[in-house]
């Protein structure tokens, strides 16, 4: 017993899994999972890459279901148009998410990261099936790379990079979607690139990032540029549910001999889950950084343990304190604070949105500008008017004075504002000298549509002191 807890501690390390200690890349070769975690795992990931790819197609009224044009700083989000002036919506909705995230975390580990992360169903899913198709399973891929070059080699690394490149080609044209609209990807396809530069070089640099994370980089992603990986060692805790190994059962860990008296744990060292990691750790030395809860190691042992007749479960979801102690998930004083942080974000997200108004306007006098006479008795001030539209039509906007008595005498032509679009324009204010209190005199005003109240204003009007 002393030799095999000798044995595990020095299987401990103190550096990443995928870096040697020349500070040099190590490739990682898993085997390729199988078993119910893995099947629910791609069940999960087509509808998720089904969403994914047919979103930019979807349209409400003719505008995208979802936009992120940030050239125009423009969004939609599910039919809804989000301007500049909508910023503090975006800071609530990422601070919202951000406490979800920290929310989930806490109770359940990573579980983002392993059935839901672009990442992980890209490269696990989708790259890596293609790999073991083409190349075989990890032994084999490894063969291949330690091969010299030859006519199977080049056929199988040719094919498996060009299937690669389209895919990542995919996905770029589908992120551009995602930025510009379907409408003008498919013109940037389409026509002569002169036509589309900027946009034809945009999606040519998306595809090769794409490329290279999937083809090249890889776990690297989730391990060194991904910060989550390291926040979760201060959002974790004891009774946290991830991918844990039961090491109250398992140890001490050793392999069966017929004939010998079973006084081992369940483990029999097979090293299996540590096969199939695609970060290349072994998940019997606890919750690790580089670790994404992917679930093969929970497969491959559990297949393991049906060969000898073992329950299973000997890694599973579970909690540090329920495999140590059998303590029940409960809940912490911190997890009923982010709770309850939560909820209030929601609360105030919510009724943020649905007071959100369809036009927003607003009113400055002209810069440098001073009063002007008119006559004997009226005192004009010049302002400038920018009307901002997130409705899907154009809307006819009117400017009117509620106080004081006065005129508006809009400057060119009617204010007509485009559907998603932005209107400015410019207009006179005529105030009686008389109705003027002070040098500045605070005048209100109504913006109207088709005779609909649509927003209140305040401004200052500027006239000769008394």
């Amino acid at each position: 017993m002393t030799g095999q807890k000798e044995n595990n501690e020095s299987s401990f390390r103190d550096k990443l899994s995928t870096v040697s200690e020349k500070g040099e890349r190590v490739w990682i070769y898993p085997k390729k999972p199988k078993g119910r975690y893995y099947s629910a795992r791609g069940i999960v990931s087509i509808f998720l890459l089904l969403l994914l790819f047919t979103a930019p197609l979807l349209k409400i009224d003719g505008q995208p279901l979802f936009l992120f044009n940030f050239f125009e700083r423009k969004f939609i989000i599910f039919g809804l148009t989000f301007w500049p002036q909508d910023f503090h919506l975006f800071v609530l909705a990422m601070i919202t998410f951000v406490v979800f995230i920290v929310l989930f975390t806490v109770v359940f580990g990573r579980l983002w990261c392993g059935w839901a992360c672009p990442q992980t169903i890209f490269m696990e899913l989708v790259f890596r099936k293609i790999e073991y198709w083409i190349e075989g399973d990890y032994k084999q891929q490894k063969r291949l790379d330690e091969s010299k070059w030859n006519r199977e080699k080049i056929l199988k690394k040719g094919t498996k990079h060009i299937i690669f490149f389209a895919i990542a080609a995919l996905i770029g044209h589908t992120f551009m979607a995602y930025m510009v609209g379907i409408d003008q990807t498919i013109d940037i396809v389409t026509q002569p690139p002169s036509k589309h530069l900027s946009g034809f070089i945009a999606v040519i640099l998306f595809s090769g990032v794409f490329y290279f994370i999937f083809a090249k980089f890889r776990e690297q992603a989730c391990t060194i540029v991904c910060p989550y990986g390291r926040l979760q060692g201060a959002m974790l805790d004891k009774n946290s549910i991830v991918v844990a190994y039961d090491f109250i059962r398992g140890e001490p860990r050793g392999k069966m001999k017929r004939g010998e008296e079973q006084k081992k744990g369940d483990c029999v060292d097979c090293n299996l889950c540590v096969h199939v990691c695609p970060t290349g750790i072994d998940i019997r030395n606890g919750t690790q950084l580089e670790c994404v809860n992917c679930t093969a190691c929970i497969d491959a042992c559990d297949e393991v343990m049906d060969k000898i007749n073992r329950p299973k479960g000997l890694i599973r979801y579970d909690s540090y304190n329920h495999i140590s102690n059998g303590t029940k998930f409960k809940l912490t004083p911190r997890i009923i604070a982010y709770t309850l942080v939560l909820i209030a974000l929601l609360g105030i997200l919510a009724f943020s949105l649905t007071g959100r108004s369809d036009i927003e306007t607003t009113v400055l006098r002209a810069k440098g500008g001073l009063y002007q006479k008119v006559g004997e008795n009226y005192i004009t001030n010049l302002y400038n008017i920018q009307i901002i539209n997130k409705t899907m039509n154009s809307i006819p906007v009117e400017v009117k004075l509620i106080n004081p008595n006065g005129k508006v005498k809009l400057i060119g032509k009617d204010l007509i504002v485009p559907e998603r679009g932005i209107e400015k324009g410019s207009f006179l204010l005529e105030i009686h000298r008389d109705s003027l209190m002070s040098r500045k005199t605070e005048v209100e005003l109504l913006i109207t549509s088709k005779g609909k109240k649509i927003e209140f204003i305040n401004t200052n009007f500027l006239g000769p002191f008394k």
